[in-house]
């Protein structure tokens, strides 16, 4: 269920009480200890069994209406009183510790009470002024639905993790960081990929690993195993992955543990020799991928230039020149490689950046009029070209270009003259239709035309002028065009 269906659900909610206070509750036989030492701080009694034998996995989304009150029956808090669901990440520490334990073994539909110890809760110190220190307190929750949690950086349900084990330690691996990793990846539940394997992040391309996993693994802790599902956009897209048989625009599934990982060092960190030095390593990497026609790869690199040399302004004389020229060289390139995987807007933005450095660049000028052209606008691609042969009259392939552009402007001009000329048609027709409808509104009635006329008109007159009116039964009666 998506979390607009879920927003949009309609459920059947208990009634709640005006009274700010319920019966006391105290647990009942059935109830069972969630605590891994079974020292009674977690008990959960089942009011209302849920449905299937799936419950929330960590991480994922939880959805759920509770009320919540102390041992003595006062209400503190209801969600159901607010009319709108709660909704919380489970296993990350954003609710008290019962809830975590407590709404990880629910199903969906299932209403539970769990009696939550305040080493469970909120401690000793409370939560003032409504909970008390050391006060254990009693939650009616219904859990009714869960989603995985997104991994994306917009939200779309690309990626998307269920933590089949939870990792050690705070730090997660960086961009470039070394990782050591075991997967086991899936396509309509067949195995397609199976083994061990150390490379580093944004170099998963070149040993058949999607984007998607990439970026995954920017968020797993050391010895994390986890599953992560990857819509086609982020697995291996509309072309799919001949030597590994996946088809395109097909969806994946992977279930990977994160062994370990080095972080490479961060940009921050750097001096701005290391950021000069570390630019260049960037470019031979980038060249190298470009010329084994790897050109995902090689825009990363070339991206990383930028990351690292955008806002470095401390480098003086001839290093501030390499730096210019490294910048240029890296807008120029990732264009090329844009125009390679037919990202014409990317390419666009890219020679935009390269030409607010040197305005005059041939290369920048020419990928910028086939970026152009591949978005649909001749007219100012055609510029572009022109401006080359302003500089080089000789420049055979920019007046090929502009060859191509004079085509696509005609063709253009064809396709505009035809569909105006049919809206045009369309229009008099409709004027023509409508001066006869107003026309025939204007007839005068026969009980006006002048007695004299009338008794000099014969009956048959009269039919064969009336059968001539058009007919017009639901028509617009409004002003006419007649001149």
């Amino acid at each position: 269920m998506t979390a607009n269906e879920q927003d949009s659900m309609e459920v059947d909610q208990p009634e709640v009480q005006d009274s700010a206070k319920a019966e006391p509750y105290t647990p009942g036989p059935d109830a069972v200890d969630l605590t891994l030492e079974k020292d009674g701080g977690v008990l959960k009694e089942v009011k209302q069994a849920g449905t299937g034998d799936e419950t929330p996995p960590l991480g994922s989304t939880v959805y759920v209406h509770y009320t919540g009150t102390l041992t003595n029956g006062t209400k503190f808090d209801s969600s159901r009183d607010r009319g709108e669901k709660f909704k919380f990440t489970l296993g990350k520490g954003n609710v008290i510790k019962a809830w975590d334990l407590g709404v990880a073994t629910m199903k969906r539909g299932e209403l539970a009470i769990l009696y939550c110890k305040s080493n469970y809760a909120y401690g000793e110190n409370g939560s003032p002024p409504k909970i008390p220190p050391n006060a254990t307190l009693v939650f009616e929750v219904e859990l009714y639905d869960w989603k995985l949690e997104d991994l994306t950086k917009t939200n779309d349900g690309g990626i998307l993790r269920q933590t089949l084990k939870v990792g050690s330690g705070y730090s997660s691996p960086n961009e470039e960081a070394l990782v050591e990793v075991s997967l086991i990846g899936r396509h309509a539940g067949k195995v397609f990929d199976q083994r061990e394997l150390s490379f580093n992040l944004g170099e998963g391309l070149e040993h058949n690993i999607p984007e998607g996993f990439e970026q995954a693994l920017l968020k797993f802790k050391k010895q994390e195993r986890s599953l992560i599902k990857l819509i086609p956009a982020y697995g291996f897209g509309s072309t799919g992955n001949e030597q590994l048989g996946i088809p395109p625009n097909a969806d994946l599934e992977y279930e990977v543990e994160l062994k370990s990982f080095e972080k490479a060092k961060e940009s921050w960190s750097m001096d701005a020799d290391e950021k000069l030095e570390q630019a260049k390593l960037c470019k031979e990497k980038g060249t190298n991928h470009f010329k084994a026609g790897k050109y995902a790869l090689a825009n990363k690199q070339y991206s990383k230039i930028v990351n690292l040399l955008e806002f470095e302004k401390t480098l003086k004389e001839e290093k501030a020149t390499e730096r210019e020229q490294l910048m240029l060289a890296a807008y120029l390139n990732q264009a090329m490689c844009c125009l390679k995987l037919n990202d014409f807007t990317a390419t666009r933005d890219h020679c935009q950046k390269a030409l607010e450095l040197d305005s005059k660049n041939e290369k920048g000028l020419f990928r910028l009029g086939q970026a152009l052209l591949g978005i649909h606008e001749p007219e100012e691609a055609k510029k572009h070209f022109e401006a080359i042969l302003q500089s080089d009259p000789n420049n055979k392939a920019a007046a090929n270009q502009v060859v191509i552009c004079n085509a696509k402007i005609r063709e253009q001009r064809e396709k505009d003259k035809k569909l105006y000329s049919s809206i045009f048609n369309k229009m008099a027709e409709n004027d023509r239709q409508r001066a006869l409808r107003n026309k025939a509104m204007e007839m005068p009635e026969p009980t006006q035309w002048d007695n004299e006329d009338s008794e000099n008109l014969s009956a048959v007159e009269l039919k064969d002028h009336l059968d001539s009116v058009p007919c017009t039964e639901s028509e617009d009666s409004e002003g006419s065009d007649e001149n």
